[in-house]
């Protein structure tokens, strides 16, 4: 059974906007997978979030390292294995 991940995604001075089309691309390739299962960019221009689903933290966190914008060194990420206490 997979788990869900938090991946906070923070903009580090090497943003750079290019990377947003192949982070998007990324984020589609996961959600047509399956293992995406909701994302959003945080209204202050910091960066944004996505709730991915793997096996493990190690898993998730491998996952995460492929996105764009950790490749390019233009976001720093932290992936935390959350647990929904509520939900609508």
């Amino acid at each position: 059974m997979a788990n869900k991940y938090l991946v906070m995604v923070m903009r580090t001075p090497r943003f750079d906007a290019s990377v947003i089309e192949p982070h998007r691309d990324f984020l589609r390739e996961l959600l047509a997978k399956g293992q995406l299962q909701e994302s959003g960019r945080f209204t202050d221009g910091t960066g944004g979030a996505y709730v991915i689903l793997a096996e493990s933290l190690s898993a998730a966190t491998a996952l995460a390292h492929s996105d764009p914008v950790h490749t390019t060194g233009s976001s720093e990420l932290t992936i935390y294995e959350w647990e929904i206490a509520v939900s609508a």
